[in-house]
């Protein structure tokens, strides 16, 4: 076992910030969407050969895996980043801002992949673990119905690279630079959605009795829906029923046939994700009924609730306080976003946790919205200090 100051140090990524701020500006200038991700894909593997990684792409598209076995250790880790942009115009003005039209790393991703290497280059130069290590960059974690992560475990991810352990962070935006958040048990919500169809029947606005509204039953459904979390959850759970569209309808003195309305559903437990469900379909075709009109349902599970193992997030917290002190490291608050990453802990034990990216940054999926690059050196030794402890002899 390693003593406590020969495991990875902040500053010792000093000499290497400069070198790894390029390449975070680099990425940062030419976003890839979902799916889209063979040139980001091609610049990490380059990377990691280079540093002797056996290295492994197209996983799940256009993942990347690069695997560094030292010593005759036989733990495994797996660390993961994302490397896919938004379709987003940036407004940020900077120098090295995005050179693609309505592409934009509005999320971090280009940070989350900058401190992945950077803390893969140091471990393969300082190899200072016994067991194998399995840096896991993935595509689509922005695609909600098509998960990166989720393919990436389809083409045999935790067969073919096997880990004890998965591990990932996310930026936080609002939280100081170089604070780290972690949460056991539940940390990020589930996301499905649901697409409701009310069905009447057209007619002439000035001769409402003689058709059936479906602008008016969707009204009531949206107002009964509101009933759904306040009613029918437990007020101690969290969850979140939105509705963020409704069409219908193009003309004053036309009532149409049809009007759609678009749902987004959160959850943090298994029970009140199907109770959501069960509540929405079993209100929707109630009203409708009740007015004369049906309503299909087209209801989708998407990414589900990110789960942390207790043990695991015990430890990259020790890691975490041994590394930046007591104080930057706290309880992350249940957060209603979603990350598909949910998927590799329902595979692996794990944790996932937040990295502040400073109290004025512009909150993620904003035009505005850059990458704190002092938090590569806090992220890339996280990484590094976490393997060293998890690898040793």
């Amino acid at each position: 076992m390693l003593q406590d100051n020969a495991y990875a140090r902040l500053s010792d990524f000093d000499e290497t910030h400069a070198e790894f701020t390029a390449i975070r500006r680099h990425l940062h200038a030419h976003p890839e969407l979902s799916h889209e991700e063979a040139v980001t894909g091609r610049f990490v593997a380059e990377k990691l050969e280079a540093w002797g990684y056996a290295v492994t792409r197209g996983i799940g598209g256009h993942g990347v895996v690069g695997r560094l076995k030292v010593g005759n250790g036989t733990k495994s880790i797996g660390i993961r980043a994302d490397m896919d942009a938004l379709p987003i115009t940036e407004e940020t003005g900077l120098d090295y801002a995005s050179t693609v039209p309505g592409k934009m790393h509005a999320c971090g991703h280009d940070g989350h992949t900058t401190v992945l290497l950077a803390a893969a280059e140091y471990l393969a130069r300082t190899r200072r673990f016994s067991g194998t290590l399995n840096v896991i960059f993935q595509p689509a974690e922005e695609s909600n119905t098509h998960s990166g992560a989720k393919r990436m475990i389809a083409d045999g991810l935790f067969d073919r690279f096997p880990c004890d352990a998965v591990f990932g962070l996310h930026n936080h935006p609002g939280v100081a630079e170089g604070h780290l958040m972690v949460r056991p048990g539940p940390i990020m919500a589930a996301s499905d959605t649901a697409r409701i169809t009310i069905k009447g029947k057209g007619g002439h606005a000035s001769r409402p009795h003689l058709a059936i509204d479906p602008i008016y039953i969707a009204s009531l459904l949206v107002v009964a829906l509101q009933s759904v979390v306040s009613r029918s959850i437990d007020p101690t759970q969290t969850s979140v029923v939105t509705v963020g569209a409704i069409h219908a309808g193009d003309a004053a003195n036309v009532i149409p046939e049809t009007a759609t309305m678009a749902l987004s559903i959160r959850s943090f437990d298994a029970t009140i994700r199907d109770r959501l469900q069960d509540r929405i379909l079993a209100l929707a075709a109630s009203i409708a009924e009740g007015h004369g009109a049906t309503a299909d349902v087209d209801y989708a599970r998407g990414t589900p609730v990110v789960v942390n193992s207790e043990a695991e997030t015990s430890f990259i917290r020790q890691v975490a306080e041994e590394l930046l002190g007591e104080d930057k490291v706290s309880l992350c608050p249940l957060i209603p976003g979603s990350e598909d990453f949910a998927y590799m802990l329902e595979e692996r034990p794990g944790s996932f946790v937040r990295l502040g990216n400073g109290l004025s940054s512009a909150f993620l999926h904003n035009p505005r919205y850059n990458f704190a690059d002092a938090n590569i050196p806090v992220g890339a030794a996280l990484w590094a200090r976490l393997t060293e402890r998890f690898l040793q002899d």
